[in-house]
C-alpha cells in the first residue's frame, strides 16, 4: 500500500447512515394571551359606567328627587318658623301659648255643644219640637256665617291705612286667615261680606274683595273674643309687623258691640241637592 492510500472505512461506519444535523427547534405556535386579570374595582367601574337606566329606575329616581325637596322647604320652613319664635320675647310667646290654650279650649266647648244637643234630642219628650228648635238655631248660626243674615256682638274693629298704596291683596288675606283661626265668627272689610269663598285681588293700588274695590282706609269690622282675636294680629312675625313693614299704620281697637250688617244674597246651588230628599 501508497503511502497516500486511504485506510479502509470501518464495516460499522459503512453500515450506519450519515449522521444528520439536528433540527432546529420549531418556534412554539403563538397561542392566545392570557386575559389579564381584573381587579374588582376596575369590574365595579365597568358595572356602573355607562349607566344603563330603565324605565322604572327613572321614575323612582325622580320621586325620590320630589320627596327629598319637598322635606328640604319643609325643614327650611321649619326653621324659619323656629327662629321667628327663638327671638321673640318671653312676654310674646306667653301670648302665644295663651292663644294655642284659647284655640283647644274653643274646640272643647264645640265638641261640648254638639254632645248636650245629642242629649238633647234622645232625652226631650217632644224630640220633634226640640229638633225644629235646633234646625232654627243652627240655620241662624249658618246664616252668619253665610252672610245672609246680620250679626252683632263683642269683637274688634282694624283700620289699616296705607298712604304709599303697598298694602297687597295677599297681606289682607293673611290678616282675615289670622282672624279667623283665631275664632272670628263674622268678618266685614269696608262694607264687603267676607264669607267662606271670598277673595282679595290687586287693583291697581288699591285692593279688591269679590271683584268690589275697596278704598283706604281699610276697615275690619270683626265679631269674636277681642282677648282672642287682638293677640292674633300683634304675634311676632304676624299681620300688624308685616303691614308696619310696608309704612303702613295699623290700629287695633277693642269693643263690646261690632255690628257686621253687610249681607250676601243666598245662592242656591245648581247641582247640589240634599241627600234626604
Amino acid at each position: 500500500m501508497g503511502e497516500h492510500e486511504k485506510e479502509p472505512e470501518h464495516r460499522l461506519r459503512r453500515e450506519l447512515p450519515a449522521e444528520v444535523p439536528p433540527a432546529a427547534p420549531e418556534a412554539e405556535s403563538a397561542g392566545p394571551e392570557p386575559e389579564a386579570k381584573v381587579t374588582g374595582r376596575e369590574r365595579l367601574v365597568q358595572g356602573l359606567w355607562p349607566p344603563r337606566v330603565s324605565r322604572a329606575q327613572l321614575i323612582v329616581a325622580v320621586l325620590l328627587f320630589g320627596l327629598g325637596f319637598g322635606l328640604a322647604v319643609q325643614v327650611a320652613s321649619n326653621s324659619d318658623s323656629d327662629s321667628a319664635l327663638r327671638g321673640a320675647r318671653q312676654e310674646d310667646l306667653v301670648r302665644i301659648l295663651d292663644e294655642l290654650d284659647d284655640r283647644t279650649q274653643r274646640l272643647e266647648d264645640e265638641k261640648t255643644g254638639l254632645e248636650k244637643q245629642r242629649q238633647e234630642l234622645q232625652s226631650s219628650s217632644d224630640q220633634a219640637a226640640e229638633a225644629r228648635r235646633q234646625t232654627a238655631e243652627k240655620e241662624r248660626q249658618l246664616g252668619i256665617l253665610a252672610g245672609t243674615v246680620a250679626a252683632q256682638g263683642p269683637g274688634i274693629t282694624m283700620t289699616v291705612d296705607d298712604p304709599k298704596g303697598t298694602v297687597q291683596a295677599d297681606m289682607l288675606l293673611d290678616a282675615i286667615q289670622e282672624l279667623r283661626a283665631a275664632g272670628a265668627e263674622a268678618i266685614q272689610v269696608d262694607g264687603v261680606r267676607v264669607i267662606a269663598g271670598t277673595y282679595l285681588t290687586d287693583s291697581g293700588k288699591s285692593v279688591s274683595v269679590d271683584g268690589n274695590k275697596i278704598t283706604q282706609p281699610y276697615v275690619f269690622k270683626v265679631i269674636g273674643k277681642p282677648q282672642d282675636l287682638e293677640p292674633a294680629l300683634n304675634i311676632p312675625g304676624g299681620v300688624v309687623q308685616t303691614l308696619e313693614k310696608e309704612q303702613a299704620t295699623v290700629t287695633v281697637e277693642r269693643s263690646a258691640k261690632i255690628v257686621v250688617d253687610a249681607l250676601r244674597p243666598a245662592k242656591q246651588p245648581d247641582y247640589a241637592r240634599s241627600s234626604s230628599q
